[in-house]
């Protein structure tokens, strides 16, 4: 498994890939891997035939420096992984390198951008478009995978990839879940043994309003109301938001005509989760209430 540090020597590993025709996929993390990571590894290794990985923990995407501080490190751990999974290249850049002394450029892509997470914690989009933007463009893969729990971000860097006319094919990958149906992530692990518990409502309460969407009640507004009610039951939930927007655009809908996706974030304590269920469009009669 190949390392680099340094933008250059990662591009001449790839551009070896491409002068001898094999394809090349890219999987962006921030480290502190797990299973869901290691999903979308998988996935890579079985459709290309050079796997890469970033570790990077973007400071611009935090709006909280205590949140940036307490992200989880775990380099060490994170490259066994990889290692025991077969990948072929890691690259660990440099933070000055990303964003050398003068660095004034960001990309914004606006309407995705100001909904949901991003009203919630302003400018952190801004901070994963531009990072994904400069990974895409150095590592100028064919592919590169991104998990589905983050599904605003995935219609983001959708976007901002078709705008830009970068040529990777950006592929979306299921959201993998713990055993009591918790979306894995990397913050899970600062959760307190309570919190934990109590996180599953999550899941929990998105799954109930996938079902009952399945019966033919395509009310939005009414799905979401229940969404957020369900999960304000717990105690130690404070919720930020549940709702049910159009899967493509995040925008508000009445009633559900095509695939929507109904998101949740709350606050276990200090940590802060999201999750979310994509919502199909109705096959049979729809109930409005």
């Amino acid at each position: 498994m190949h390392q680099f540090q340094e933008i250059e020597p990662f591009r001449a590993q790839i551009h070896k890939a491409r002068v001898s025709q094999q394809s090349v996929g890219f999987i962006p993390t921030m480290g502190a891997l797990h299973e869901g990571h290691l999903t979308l590894v998988r996935r890579s290794l079985a459709e290309n035939d050079l796997t890469c990985v970033s570790i990077f923990i973007n400071p611009t995407q935090f709006n909280d420096i205590r949140d940036f501080e307490r992200y989880p490190r775990t380099i060490d751990r994170d490259l066994e992984l990889l290692q025991s999974e077969g990948v072929d290249v890691v690259f660990i850049p440099n933070p000055r390198e990303m964003y050398p002394d003068g660095f004034d450029t960001v990309v914004v892509v606006r309407a995705l951008s100001d909904r949901l997470e991003g009203a919630s914690r302003p400018s952190h989009f801004q901070g994963v478009s531009t990072v994904v933007t400069k990974l895409l463009n150095v590592a100028q893969s064919d592919r590169a995978y991104f998990g589905q729990k983050d599904w605003q971000q995935l219609q983001i860097i959708k976007r901002l990839a078709t705008d830009l006319n970068i040529p990777t094919e950006i592929v979306g990958v299921e959201t993998v879940r713990e055993p009591d149906g918790l979306a894995m992530s990397s913050r899970n692990t600062l959760l307190t043994p309570e919190y934990r518990k109590a996180a599953s409502v999550l899941s929990s309460a998105l799954s109930d309003v996938a079902l009952i969407a399945g019966t033919g009640v395509h009310d939005a507004y009414e799905l979401a109301a229940w969404l957020h009610q369900t999960i304000a039951v717990q105690p130690l939930a404070k919720v930020d938001y549940a709702v049910v927007v159009d899967a493509e655009t995040l925008q508000e809908i009445d009633t559900i005509e095509r695939g929507a996706i109904a998101a949740v974030a709350a606050n276990f304590g200090n940590v802060r989760l999201i999750d979310n269920r994509y919502i199909g469009a109705p096959t049979g009669p729809v109930v409005r209430r």
